[in-house]
C-alpha cells in the first residue's frame, strides 16, 4: 500500500492504494464527514497559518470535526497496547475483514498503533504533534501525511458518513437518501416565526437537512397571506402551514384552487387565548367574551376554528356576537397593547411573550381545548411532489426525525436556544424555554408546570383532517357553500386522505426509529364532546342542534 504525501497547496490526498482496497474515494467521500465532496475542502488549514502549538493544533481540529471530544475520554480509559489495537480494529473495522486490514495497514503509515491511536483519538497528541516548529520540510511532511492518516482512522472510528451511520443528534442508525437521488439539493422553504415550526427551523442550525443532502434555507414570512401567495406563485419549494390550509387551498377555499400536500404534522398542542391586561379578573369563560374583538392568524386555521368550537360552547355566535378577524403573529402584541384587538388565539410564542411584556395574560392553552390537537405541518404542492419525488420524501423524512428529537424534552433547551436567533424566531431565550419545557408564568399570578403545553408529534390522523373538514363545512368561512358542495356526507374520508399523506408519514417515522400508530382514524376528545370520525356530517349537526349555530 502506498500513500503519497499530503500537498500543502491543496490538501488532497495522491495516490492511495492497497491490495486489498482501493481509497482514491476518499476524494468523493470525504472521510471527515462523510459527506460526498472534496475531502481536500478540510484541510485547507493546512497552510502556513498552521497553529504551531500543539494544543492550539488540537482545538482547531475538534472544531472542524476532526477529533470527537467523547472519543478523548474514551482514549484516557484505554492503556494498553493491545486494547487500543482490539479497539482500533472493532470500531473502525467494523468486523469487516478487508476494512480490519485497511486499519492495519493505515496503522503502519502512521507508525504503528500508538501513532494511529494518537492520530486517531487525541491523548497522546503532543506526543504524536512533536515540536512542529523545529521539524524540516520533509518531516513537515510527514507530519503532514501523518495527520491525514490518522483523520482516515477518525473517519473510520468516529465520524458518521451520511450513507450509513449513526446520527448524531438522535442515535439512531438511519441510512438517509443517497444524495446523487435527490433532483433538488438547494430548498427554500417558509416558515412563520412561531414556536409550531420548530423541526422546520431547528432542521437548518441542527444539521437535519444537511444530514440528508440538502443545502436547505428556511425562509421568514410575514403572514400565512404571504405563505400561500408564495406556493402558488412558485417561489418556495415547501412550506410551513395551518393544518386546515392544504384542504383549503386544495378545494379553493379563500384563495384559487391550487393542489397541496400535508405531509406531516409540525406540532400538536402550543397555542393559547391571551387577553389584554385590562379584563383581568374579568373572564372566567366563552360567554365572557361576547363583545370583544379576537385576532386569529389565518382565517382557515385551527386557532379561527378552535376559537369559534370555545366561543359557540359558551352562547357566543362567532360570526355576530364578537368580531373574529385575521392579525399575523408577530403583530398581535402590539395589537393587544394598542386597544386594536382585546384578545387574541395565537400561536406561541407570542402568548407567553405578552405575559414577558406585561401586555396580557394567558386565559386558557388550547391543549385543555383539545389535548392532542394539530396545529401547523409541513407541505408541498402537488406539482412540486410530482418533478421532485425523491426530494420530497427525504425532506419530509427530515422534518419528521426533526420532530422526533424535539418531542424530547431533555431536547428543548438546545432547541429553544438554536431557534430564538434573530434569523429565526427573533425572541428572548427564556421566552422560547417557557413554551418548549412547559415551565411559565400566566400572567395571572401563577407559575404552571405543563410539559406537554407544546408537544411534536409528526403523524397525521385522518380524524385531523375530519375534524377541520367539519368545522370548515360548519362556519362556511367563505360564505357561498362552496364547502359544503365540496366536503359532504361522503366525501370526508376522501378528501382527508387524498390531502393527508399519512401512510407516507408513518413509513417514513418507523424508517428513522420512530413507532407511528397502525391506525389512521381515533375518537378525539375534546373538552366539550368527543369526535367519532366515521360521523363527521352528525358531529356538526348535533353542534347546531346543540348551540344554535
Amino acid at each position: 500500500m502506498v500513500i503519497s504525501s499530503v500537498t500543502k497547496a491543496t490538501g488532497k490526498w495522491g495516490n492511495l492504494d492497497s491490495q486489498r482496497g482501493n481509497l482514491s474515494e476518499l476524494d468523493l467521500w470525504c472521510m471527515i464527514c462523510g459527506g460526498f465532496h472534496m475531502t481536500g475542502e478540510h484541510w485547507k488549514f493546512m497552510a502556513e497559518d498552521m497553529p504551531n502549538d500543539p494544543v492550539d493544533m488540537i482545538e482547531d481540529l475538534t472544531k472542524m470535526g476532526v477529533y470527537k471530544p467523547d472519543t478523548f475520554k474514551m482514549a484516557d480509559a484505554v492503556n494498553a497496547a493491545d486494547i487500543r489495537k482490539a479497539l482500533l480494529l472493532k470500531v473502525a473495522g467494523k468486523g469487516d475483514p478487508k476494512r480490519e486490514q485497511l486499519v492495519l495497514e493505515l496503522a503502519k503509515q502512521a507508525g504503528g498503533i500508538e501513532n494511529a491511536f494518537a492520530a486517531a483519538f487525541g491523548p497522546k497528541a503532543g506526543e504524536f504533534f512533536g515540536d512542529v516548529r523545529h521539524y524540516n520540510s520533509f518531516s513537515r511532511r510527514r507530519f503532514l501525511k501523518n495527520l491525514a492518516v490518522g483523520a482516515a482512522l477518525v473517519t473510520l472510528a468516529n465520524c458518521t458518513p451520511k450513507q450509513q451511520t449513526q446520527d448524531l443528534k438522535t442515535g439512531e442508525n438511519e441510512p438517509p437518501a443517497n444524495a446523487d437521488s435527490l433532483e433538488k439539493t438547494d430548498l427554500k422553504i417558509g416558515f412563520i416565526p412561531i414556536t409550531c415550526a420548530t423541526p422546520i427551523i431547528m432542521s437548518e442550525p441542527l444539521g437535519f437537512y444537511s444530514k440528508y443532502g440538502f443545502n436547505a434555507k428556511v425562509v421568514k414570512m410575514p403572514s400565512w397571506g404571504a405563505v400561500r401567495d408564495s406556493a402558488i406563485a412558485g417561489e418556495l419549494d415547501a412550506y410551513h402551514m395551518l393544518a386546515p390550509m392544504p384542504i383549503a387551498m386544495t378545494l379553493g377555499l379563500g384563495s384559487a384552487t391550487f393542489g397541496v400536500k400535508l405531509a406531516s404534522i409540525e406540532n400538536i398542542n402550543g397555542q393559547a387565548i391571551t387577553v389584554a391586561n385590562k379584563y383581568k379578573g374579568k373572564i372566567n369563560g366563552p360567554a365572557d367574551f361576547k363583545g370583544f374583538t379576537i385576532g386569529v392568524p389565518f382565517p382557515y386555521s385551527m386557532h379561527n376554528l378552535l376559537i369559534r368550537y370555545y366561543l359557540a360552547t359558551g352562547g357566543v355566535d362567532p360570526d355576530k356576537d364578537v368580531k373574529i378577524r385575521p392579525v399575523p403573529p408577530p403583530d398581535s402584541i402590539a395589537q393587544l397593547v394598542a386597544g386594536d384587538i382585546d384578545a387574541y388565539l395565537m400561536p406561541d410564542p407570542f402568548n407567553q411573550r405578552a405575559v414577558y411584556e406585561d401586555a396580557g395574560f394567558i386565559h386558557k392553552l388550547t391543549k385543555d381545548l383539545w389535548e392532542g390537537h394539530p396545529c401547523c405541518a409541513f407541505a408541498a404542492s402537488d406539482a412540486w411532489i410530482e418533478e421532485n419525488p425523491n426530494t420530497f420524501r427525504s425532506l419530509n423524512k427530515a422534518i419528521i426525525e426533526a420532530a422526533g428529537y424535539a418531542r424530547n424534552p431533555a431536547n428543548r433547551p438546545e432547541i429553544a436556544k438554536a431557534i430564538s436567533e434573530r434569523a429565526f424566531l427573533n425572541q428572548p431565550v427564556e421566552v422560547v424555554e417557557a413554551v418548549l419545557t412547559g415551565n411559565f408564568e400566566d400572567g395571572q399570578g401563577n407559575t404552571k408546570a405543563v410539559p406537554d403545553r407544546i408537544d411534536f408529534d409528526p403523524y397525521p390522523w385522518q380524524s385531523f383532517a375530519n375534524w377541520i373538514s367539519s368545522q370548515l363545512v360548519r362556519w362556511d368561512l367563505q360564505g357561498d357553500g362552496k364547502v359544503k358542495s365540496a366536503i359532504t356526507s361522503e366525501k370526508y374520508d376522501q378528501v382527508g386522505k387524498e390531502i393527508f399523506l399519512t401512510d407516507l408519514a408513518r413509513e417514513l417515522a418507523k424508517e428513522v426509529g420512530q413507532t407511528p400508530p397502525t391506525e389512521i382514524y381515533r375518537t378525539e376528545t375534546l373538552e366539550f364532546d368527543t369526535f367519532d370520525p366515521a360521523k363527521p356530517q352528525e358531529y356538526v349537526d348535533e353542534q347546531i342542534k346543540k348551540y344554535g349555530f
